[in-house]
């Protein structure tokens, strides 16, 4: 069943245009990595699902209904919760208040602090400390847990391994599954494109703002997505 679709999306940074018509659907319980250059409109496409850049109202649904552009809080209500780049946790909080954050929602689920500390061990035995004071691969683990903490039908992860060692990178993503067991459909955006195609079940690519491929994530072959990256 089809839990998201955009039709004709665009989006827009004052004058200077993003986002060109992007119809893009997701199903129940999905999987979906989306790959590309940088400047290719990843971030912006994430953002505009979650109320961070204006869009039509009818350019985005969402379960049934037209969600574009509404505030970002009511479309966590809703049900979609976003893991953003460079993690953006609160500095003045520690790792339990940040993790606390995310249920403020309302939302009832599966996803508790038992079962994140569970999944994620060092933020249990960190909980008291300040959220700056964890590594860049603990602090992805806190954002990630925030999320979770909201309990979404839909999470949206932008760039996970940035600036991340290769062994907490396959930390984090060793995570995916168990997520994804609880029926969640996930979105990621990332910059590896091997580990795109290892953690997901469908691989979407833009360039310049457009969709320039899309398909099974394991039929695509490495050409094919050298192309649509690099618009050769």
């Amino acid at each position: 069943m089809t839990q998201l679709r955009t039709s004709g999306l665009e989006a827009f940074y004052g004058d200077a245009q993003a986002l060109f018509g992007i119809d893009f659907g997701l199903d129940d319980g999905e999987t979906v990595a989306i790959i590309g250059a940088n400047g290719a409109g990843k971030s912006t496409f994430l953002k505009s699902l979650c109320g961070l850049v204006p869009v039509p109202r009818d350019a985005v649904v969402f379960e049934g209904a037209a969600i574009g552009g509404l505030p970002p809080g009511e479309i966590v209500r809703r049900g979609i919760a976003l893991v953003p780049e460079g993690r953006r946790l609160f500095p003045s909080l520690s790792v339990e208040e940040n993790l606390r954050l995310g249920a403020s929602s309302g939302r009832t689920g599966p996803w508790n602090l038992g079962r994140l500390y569970t999944m994620f061990p060092v933020l249990a035995d960190k909980r008291r400390q300040p959220a700056t004071s964890l590594s860049g691969g603990q602090q992805q683990m806190a954002a990630i847990g925030r999320a979770l903490m909201s309990n979404p039908a839909l999470l949206l992860c932008d760039e996970l391994s940035l600036g991340l060692a290769p062994i907490v990178i396959r930390e984090i993503y060793a995570a995916l599954p168990a997520i994804a067991a609880e029926g969640m459909t996930v979105v990621i955006v990332e910059q590896d494109v091997a580990m795109a195609q290892q953690v997901s079940q469908r691989l979407v690519c833009l360039q310049e703002g457009r969709v320039s491929l899309e398909g099974r994530a394991g039929e695509l072959t490495r050409e094919q997505i050298a192309a649509a990256y690099f618009g050769v």
